[in-house]
């Protein structure tokens, strides 16, 4: 075949509709966005550099130098290893779900946004995007504020002394600390604007300083002897608090007292500290794990470096904490870790050591964190899924540094720092990793559960079970470490996810939403065993045969409504032969069809397909539409009559190009459909002179082949003159009716109100009474008598209709219309029995054999029902009406719709019904 051939389908950030645009236009300054397989960024970064030095470097940060002290102190031994466990074995489940994803396909610029969102879709990417990118730049914030910590430490102006000594020539106090931190940053935001690769060239370096400072801490014990300390904090406005304290180098007894808890005061944010406070500032040296996935964008093979050099990293550090663990209870007294975060300069054999490390490990992971939000803030402005807001963060420079989503990145970190210290942040930034991990587990098991063919990921060292022991792990922790903060992130999450679901944004990566709805609804199909159906659970499933939308659309809309949360498929018979074409017509129409349901805001399926003749095709789709239990019991067709039909398109707002709805984006998706390709794929309505496609004896035959195939029949007429749904309702106060008729009026002589036929009609309009645009209308049922049966017997007759809806829960007011006159019209100086042609007594196709009333007789009697209907029906919204069951011979078909044709003729919108199926139930 032609297309066997194709290429392989790209994965490039860029929607449907503006493919076309961007193809070959590489990255530009107004956010356009590269092609599939070529970046605009230069890939030059290996799995050392590009992913286990920035994600070491992240994950030692401040917490290595200036937190382990506090976190034993605090916590004791056992629990700061219980502690690490926890953590790692949380970031571990997160890091196997990472290398599974990462591995199952190229992955471009935004790192773990963009892993999650072509995972999961953009609902679900941009919502949890968007949350990462906050929990980087709070964890920026928090670098920034550890910093300005040490910088304190060394500099800072003694709270006990009213004079300045040596160095400490830094003034104290809360804007103080405001003030360093917007120096600091400053510098990071000068390094990232250079780009990225100016910080990877300098991040090596950076790590061997760190290694450095590291291997000093881990001999300073061999070293330096056991020494007296005083430390001094201020307490209150006007108050000192000293504290003597010993390192004891390594010995056995401070060990055995450091090895229990003892949490206190802690004298930076003077709160009470607890495990799960304790947890939250350990747990940011854990936030680190995805620094290498973030430079996604310039790594040579991300698929390759991101679970190798993540892995590494993870390991390495996490046997340096234990390892630091260790040495500081075994060395230092319980009152020195608790009272000094910078202690480890004190017990260093050249204490510059340690403050060269610190600040090389802060300011590294502070322009790493910038770095990498800016990388993702850059990837959501690219993707266009929040709009204009952060459109100009998609702007880069022509070295394809994304200069503006920096800047913007800086204002928030900015914005962080006025916390002034970084135990007070902790919790908030833990959280927002932990939901972010759970994000990238559940991206996880969302692909594998459901079973796509297509994920296929090298990384085998992954289930479900790790993935769900993930979210798990990751939910708990938020919600030991912080309830409200943990609540409020999931609810901006989940508020995140309805705002996009609204703005309905169209990509091509996918949505898994679809993957996993398919997966389950196929078992639910195969549960659902048509063997079991019950009358009491009975709804409308509809097939409506459209011929054109741009006529229909009113009666599409009006079924709609009827469903009552039934199958609803819009079925469309193509003319042609497969044989003489070369490809398959059909296929081509699917989009714009369900482009039409989407503008038309219906829930219905479309099915289309290619028959020699148009009743051919019908009897088609009424056989194999649907699936399993769900298959269409009704056939709901136009009616056929000789009016020109008019244009829809041309009426309802949405299809007009610059109104208000089309401007708000009703009819959300247009999946590469604009409205003009719309408009121009559904031909022209059929005019005065143009021939009719369908035959008078082809359409009766379609009604004929969907009784023998059991199904019910609706035949609708004037629904072009119903209000569409954009129109405004009805505001001069008349009353809103939907009136039925429930006997068949052809024949007269049937009188009855309780056959199979009749119950269909009036569960047909309690439906549409249930449905929220017509629940306002009143429901009326007429009740045709003749004043020869006397009081007594149209009484009785009333009387068991109502006791009849009683039974059927059915709300409705029965109206009594004398009909003698309309009677004698139909008998002609015939005997009572006789019938209309083609119509039985018990309303099922027979032979006419019988004796038909003279044409003018039943001329008068058919426009004698007519004037009936319009006496007092005419003021109603829809009307239903009994249709009889067509002739066996196809020669009166002719006559058949003649008949219908002057019994509805001027009634407005009418909706001919004849009915196959049981669907009332008395019982509970």
């Amino acid at each position: 075949m032609a297309n066997e051939r194709t290429a392989l389908i790209g994965h490039g950030v860029y929607s449907v509709q503006n493919e076309s645009e961007m193809s070959g236009s590489g990255q530009q300054g107004n956010g356009s966005v590269h092609t599939s397989g070529h970046s605009a960024t230069p890939r030059s970064l290996n799995t050392f550099f590009g992913v286990i030095v920035p994600t070491v470097l992240s994950m030692f940060s401040i917490v290595l130098f200036l937190r382990t002290g506090f976190v034993v102190g605090h916590a004791g031994l056992l629990q700061g290893l219980l502690m690490l466990a926890v953590a790692y074995f949380i970031i571990s489940l997160t890091i196997l779900s990472i290398c599974a994803i990462s591995t199952n396909g190229a992955v471009e610029g935004g790192g773990a946004y963009y892993m999650i969102s072509r995972s999961l879709g953009p609902e679900f990417g941009g919502s949890i995007g968007l949350m990462f990118y906050l929990a980087k730049v709070c964890a920026c914030g928090v670098y920034v504020l550890g910093l300005v910590e040490a910088i304190l430490n060394i500099f800072g102006r003694d709270p006990g002394s009213s004079v300045s000594e040596g160095i400490r020539v830094l003034p104290q106090g809360y804007w103080y600390t405001v003030l360093y931190a917007a120096v600091v940053l400053q510098l990071c935001l000068l390094v990232c604007l250079v780009g990225a690769h100016m910080y990877s060239r300098a991040s090596f370096l950076i790590l061997l300083v760190v290694t450095v400072a590291l291997v000093s801490v881990l001999v300073s014990p061999l070293a330096v002897r056991p020494r007296d300390f005083t430390i001094s904090h201020q307490c209150g406005a006007n108050g000192t608090c000293v504290y003597n304290t010993t390192y004891t180098g390594f010995n056995s007894t401070t060990l055995r007292r450091n090895l229990g808890p003892g949490y206190s005061l802690d004298y930076s944010t003077n709160t009470v500290m607890s495990f799960a406070t304790v947890f939250a500032v350990m747990f940011t040296s854990c936030t680190g794990i995805m620094a290498g996935a973030n430079m996604s964008g310039e790594l040579k093979n991300p698929s390759v470096a991101i679970p190798k050099g993540t892995i590494i990293a993870v390991f390495y550090t996490f046997c340096v904490y234990v390892i630091l663990f260790i040495l500081v209870s075994s060395t230092c007294d319980r009152v020195l870790l608790i009272q000094d975060y910078g202690f480890f300069q004190r017990i260093n054999v050249w204490p510059p050591f340690v403050i060269i490390g610190v600040y090389c490990a802060s300011l590294s992971a502070a322009m790493c964190s910038l770095i990498g939000a800016s990388r993702i803030l850059h990837a959501l402005a690219l993707d266009q899924l929040f709009g204009m807001p952060l459109a100009p963060a998609a702007i880069t420079s022509k070295s394809g540094n994304p200069w503006v989503a920096v800047l913007y990145t800086w204002a928030l970190v900015q914005c962080v720092v006025f916390a002034g210290q970084l135990n007070i942040i902790a919790g908030l930034v833990t959280v927002f990793y932990l939901l972010a991990y759970a994000a990238v587990d559940l991206a996880c098991l969302a692909l594998e559960w459901a079973s796509a063919p297509n994920f296929r990921p090298t990384f085998q060292f992954f289930s479900w079970h790790t993935c769900l022991l993930g979210i798990i792990s990751c939910l708990v922790m938020m919600f030991v470490i912080n309830p409200f903060y943990s609540s409020a992130s999931i609810v901006v999450l989940l508020l995140l996810l309805l705002i996009l679901h609204y703005r309905s944004p169209t990509s091509s990566w996918g949505y898994i939403s679809q993957a996993l709805i398919f997966h389950q609804v196929r078992k639910y199909l195969l549960m659902l065993d048509v063997r079991k159906e019950h009358v009491k659970f009975w709804r409308p499933q509809v097939l409506l045969m459209v011929a054109n939308p741009r006529s229909s659309c009113q009666l599409i809309t009006f079924i709609n409504q009827l469903k009552k949360g039934g199958l609803y498929v819009l079925g469309h018979v193509q003319l042609g032969d497969l044989d003489v074409l070369p490809t398959d017509p059909i296929q081509a129409h699917y989009t714009f069809w369900l482009s039409l349901v989407d503008k038309l805001g219906v829930k219905a399926f479309v099915d289309l397909t290619l028959s020699p003749s148009v009743r051919q095709g019908t009897q088609h789709l009424l056989r194999i539409t649907g699936l399993g239990g769900m298959k269409p019991n009704t056939l709901v067709l136009g009616f056929y009559d000789n009016s020109v039909p008019e244009d829809y398109f041309l009426q309802d707002p949405v299809f007009c190009p610059g109104s208000r709805a089309q401007l708000s984006g009703r009819g959300g998706n247009d999946f590469g459909v604009d409205l003009a390709s719309l408009q121009a794929h559904f031909p022209p309505v059929r005019g005065t002179e143009c021939p009719r496609c369908l035959s008078a004896e082809e359409y009766v035959g379609i009604i004929s082949d969907a009784i023998k195939m059991g199904k019910n029949v609706c035949l609708g007429r004037y629904f072009f003159q119903l209000e569409g749904e954009w129109a405004a309702p009805k505001s001069d106060g008349a009353e809103w009716t939907v009136d039925v008729w429930p006997l068949n009026l052809l024949q007269p002589e049937s009188g009855g109100y309780v056959d199979v036929c009749s119950l269909f009609l009036l569960q047909m309009a309690c439906v549409l009474n249930m449905s929220p645009r017509w629940r306002r209308a009143r429901l009326r049922i007429f009740l045709c008598v003749e004043a020869a049966l006397g009081d007594q017997g149209w009484m009785v007759k009333e009387e068991t209709l109502r006791d009849l809806l009683g039974k059927l829960r059915i709300r409705a007011s029965i109206k009594i219309v004398p009909w003698d006159a309309v009677v004698k019209l139909h008998r002609g100086g015939q005997e009572p029995s006789t019938t209309a042609p083609g119509v039985g007594d018990s309303g099922e196709m027979q032979p006419d054999d019988r004796a038909s009333p003279p044409s003018s007789a039943l001329e008068s009697f058919l426009s004698g029902v007519n004037g009936l209907l319009m006496e007092h029906s005419a003021q109603a919204a829809v009307r239903f009406l009994y249709l009889p069951c067509p002739p066996a011979d196809s020669s009166q078909s002719q006559q058949y719709l003649a008949q219908l044709d002057t019994i509805t003729r001027d009634l407005g919108p009418t909706l001919l019904i004849h009915g196959l199926t049981k669907v009332t139930c008395t019982e509970l």
